[in-house]
């Protein structure tokens, strides 16, 4: 019996091999395919660690095959190899939107080789479990067949700094019409919606919207305590500066490590208090959260319409900037939506250290690379200030999000999800997890029972809200007005929920590594509605600090 297996297996070896050669003197390259495995040894590793939420009950989704992210766009990729992989990468791989649209102009790339080179990289990396970062839910079908119909344009009319072809990666809680849009909830799994405002705004000018990206479910307000990045739909997003050691960072987890693994040009996340800010630092990629309004939130499943934004996650601080230009625009079903006439672009292109004033922060001048920032921009000759802003608590800031999100979230699924979503409260949610807790909400759902539990009346609120956004600013005008500074230097994500609740915009660009290699973020903060400045700011420091490096393991 045993030597009948043996011969089975063997003849099924022999037919796969005979198989995959014959494909290949066809031209035709050899399908692969992600394998489930056992991550106990994994899981195990994590609980060595000193960070508790780091303890991981699970890498992998429960209900997401990952050979269904690529498995629609796979004929696509018959007939590009490893080797037109290797050959694109110059052209590619760190390289920022003007750069690679100079590329395309040049004629050493095409849209839909770009696009290619990017399904395939992510098929690469998300299919080897050792490598893999979870980062991806799902792959727009019809993205090749689009970047095809771009290259048809005549090229010498394209803008280098624009998103012309340039494939975007949305974080799961973004409306785009030829996918789900999931909040990483298995209760949304399937919600087909329509582009969300920002979405379109992008098609509108021509971007290429590459996939969805993972994201901490619900935007990290479902579980107390749980890891950062982990949804039921797309599992444990894993940080490639430290898969299972370093956090990613959330929200906004998968659009910080496919910009920073290079599996996009660029991507968007979305903020309410730190959930971009924190990813973008943990994974060494620039992150602007801008002011409330600067860019609408229609179409985006929310928390909080009274802190949330989107905001764009890049490489470099010029992508940023291009990526923002695409995206502003008036919306008029957004009550907190302004327009403005900044081209954030030319913004940047006057950008100067020399005689800008810095509020440095006297309690982080222990961090090494915080100082090591400052030195670099005092030698630039930026005038550098120590500041000591009173450190105060901000009391009601969870019931801000607990009430916005009970009120917010019925209308959001009443006027932008598909019928088939079968909830339309958070209690109906709450419910519905309770079926099937170890797949739906394997670290529990306690923040989902807080909403519920939170009494707090209208009148109470919009006082709390008042209350925080006059501390918030204060905590910063103080220091601003008082030493005439253009920004306070802050580090990662430390300031994120005084920026929210004072509705102010942040930008962190990276600072360099730690001794174990895990990234650190330099934040600039400053007043509304000055995004320029920011970025003018970040772009001077970028261009003196150089600090960003690829994740070593993703290199190839």
């Amino acid at each position: 019996m045993r030597k009948l297996v043996y011969i089975f297996i063997s003849l099924l070896i022999f037919s796969s091999c005979k198989k995959e050669k014959e494909e290949q003197q066809k031209g035709l390259q050899p399908k692969v395919v992600w394998d489930p495995y056992d991550e106990d040894e994994d899981l195990e590793s994590t609980k060595k660690l000193s960070q508790e939420r780091m303890h991981l009950k699970l890498v992998n989704s429960r209900v997401l095959d990952k050979n269904d992210i690529w498995r629609s766009l796979e004929s696509e990729l018959d007939y590009f190899s490893e080797e037109d992989y290797v050959r694109l990468k110059q052209f590619i791989l760190e390289k920022d939107i003007p750069t690679i649209q100079q590329s395309v102009k040049e004629g050493k790339l095409s849209y839909e080789e770009l696009i290619k080179f990017y399904i395939y990289r992510i098929r690469k990396y998300e299919s080897d479990n050792s490598l893999s970062l979870n980062s991806v839910i799902s792959l727009n079908p019809k993205v090749v067949k689009q970047a095809r119909a771009l290259d048809k344009v005549d090229k010498n009319t394209i803008d280098v700094n624009s998103v012309f072809g340039m494939p975007i990666m949305l974080k799961d809680n973004i409306g785009a019409k030829d996918m789900f849009t999931t909040a990483g909830a298995i209760v949304l799994q399937n919600n087909k919606t329509n582009n969300a405002f920002i979405t379109q705004r992008l098609l509108d000018q021509n971007a290429l919207i590459l996939g969805k990206a993972n994201l901490s479910e619900w935007a990290y307000f479902l579980c107390v305590g749980c890891p950062v990045g982990y949804s039921a739909i797309g599992g444990q997003t894993l940080n490639p500066y430290g898969r299972m050691v370093f956090e990613s960072g959330g929200s906004s987890s998968g659009s910080g490590a496919v910009v920073a693994a290079n599996f996009c040009v660029a991507a968007v996340g979305t903020e309410t208090s730190g959930s971009i800010l924190s990813p973008s630092s943990q994974n060494s990629v620039v992150g602007l959260k801008p002011t409330i309004g600067l860019l609408s939130r229609s179409g985006i499943v929310p928390i909080s319409s009274t802190l949330d934004t989107p905001g764009p996650m890049t490489k470099s601080v010029v992508d940023n900037a291009i990526l923002l230009n695409a995206m502003i625009g008036k919306d008029t079903d957004d009550v907190t939506s302004v327009s403005t006439e900044t081209d954030f672009v030319m913004s940047i292109k006057d950008s100067i250290i020399k005689g800008k004033r810095f509020g440095v922060i006297k309690a982080f001048l222990e961090d090494s690379l915080y100082v090591k920032a400052i030195n670099k921009i005092k030698t630039a000759g930026g005038e550098i200030v120590e500041v000591e802003p009173e450190q105060t608590g901000l009391p009601g800031f969870l019931s801000i999000l607990n009430i916005d999100m009970k009120n917010d979230l019925p209308k959001y699924i009443d006027l932008n999800a598909s019928d088939n979503v079968n909830i339309k409260t958070i209690e109906d949610a709450i419910a519905f997890n309770l079926q099937d807790t170890l797949v739906r909400i394997p670290y529990g759902q306690g923040i989902f029972e807080g909403i519920v539990k939170d009494s707090t009346t209208t009148e109470d609120l919009e006082k709390i809200k008042e209350d925080l956004k006059i501390t918030a600013r204060k905590y910063f005008d103080s220091q601003i007005d008082e030493h005439s500074l253009d920004v306070v230097l802050s580090i990662n994500n430390y300031h994120a929920g005084y920026a929210a609740v004072a509705k102010y915009p942040a930008l962190t660009v990276p600072m360099g590594y730690t001794d174990k290699g895990e990234p650190k973020g330099l934040t600039f903060i400053t007043k509304p509605l000055l995004e320029d400045k920011l970025l003018q700011l970040g772009y001077g420091y970028e261009s003196i600090s150089k600090e960003r490096k690829m994740p070593v393991k993703y290199v190839d």
